[in-house]
């Protein structure tokens, strides 16, 4: 948990971050109405640095320089997506109210480390008091950690490392295996016709959800009662992610030691959550979470999941 200063420097990172990127893309964005005639030449047009704010805009210099140059290069990312398929859209401007509150630096020469179960360092911070959810490997080096806040407050920091693990695959041919059909009620049918009994966490709390959100909407805007019930809904939609979370690893988990290969349905989950019958169910039991987390835990012992190409549900 960070302390009150940490606290401030960390939220003066995201908002710098978000500036950077809007800057950046205003510009692009500019160019690219400009010049959409020459295609080719504007996928090669570089995103201006965050360094050439730095003299109009001094504040940015208080912050985490490779905060903003992670910045640069998410805006990088988004720009050859949408190059590479134009249905996913233009890049769009990072608003202070909706978007995620994030920020991504790199560990150079140990700027990055545990100190230990209890302390994290991070640049510009420097030691940080966190809870450890679990110990990293002997052999990990830290290459990037992740910053990010809830919106109910919490703060949370995510470490990408790089280890020498080799993994073994368990067996040349597959001796158990297993099958996943989507299943809007109950999340799946395996091939031996056992369903995973979801418990709908969102229908449960939708009750108390629709009540708080009522309150919400009569709240004035800009008030602090308005944000203390915002806090309260945001409060139970976190509590809802988080059992469903808790859920799908535990079932997994129990998938991945039980069976050598998994087979499982691969559909196209956001097209069928635009659906006015299974939005809800698609939205509240986790398929696509599920064959996430299958993938990587099935991974780390060198077991198989098959994904067949991409379908639509008719």
């Amino acid at each position: 948990m960070p302390n009150t200063e940490q606290e401030l420097l960390i939220k003066k990172t995201f908002g710098c971050v978000r500036f950077v990127y809007n800057q950046m893309l205003a510009e692009r964005k500019e160019q690219y109405e400009k010049n959409q005639e020459a295609k080719e030449a504007i996928k090669k047009l570089k995103t201006p640095t965050p360094a050439k704010y730095k003299k109009e805009y001094p504040w940015l210099k208080e912050v985490d320089s490779l905060a903003l140059a992670n910045a640069q290069l998410n805006l990088n990312t988004a720009y050859r997506n949408f190059f590479r398929d134009k249905k996913i859209g233009f890049p769009k401007f990072k608003s202070k109210r909706h978007d995620k509150k994030s920020y991504t630096t790199n560990n150079q020469r140990g700027t990055i480390r545990l100190i230990d179960a209890k302390t994290i360092r991070l640049p510009k911070l420097k030691n940080v008091r966190i809870k450890l959810h679990r110990q990293l490997p002997n052999d990990a080096f830290i290459k990037s950690a992740t910053i990010s806040q809830t919106p109910t407050g919490k703060y949370y920091i995510s470490i990408l490392i790089e280890n020498d693990a080799k993994i073994t695959p368990k067996t040349a041919k597959p001796e158990t295996t297993l099958g996943l059909d989507y299943s809007s009620k109950s999340l799946y049918i395996d091939s031996e016709g056992n369903s995973a009994q979801y418990p709908r966490y969102y229908r449960q709390a939708e009750a108390k959800l629709k009540k708080a959100q009522r309150k919400l909407s009569k709240r004035k805007k800009g008030s602090k009662n308005r944000e203390k019930q915002r806090q309260k809904v945001a409060k139970i939609h976190e509590k809802v992610a988080n059992q469903r979370k808790e859920f799908l690893h535990k079932l997994s988990r129990q998938i991945t030691n039980a069976y050598d290969a998994i087979a499982i349905e691969n559909l196209n989950m956001r097209g069928m959550a635009q659906g006015l019958k299974l939005a809800k169910s698609t939205n509240g039991n986790g398929f696509g979470m599920l064959k996430t987390f299958l993938a990587y835990k099935l991974a780390e012992q060198g077991k198989k999941l098959d994904l067949p190409p991409l379908r639509k549900r008719t």
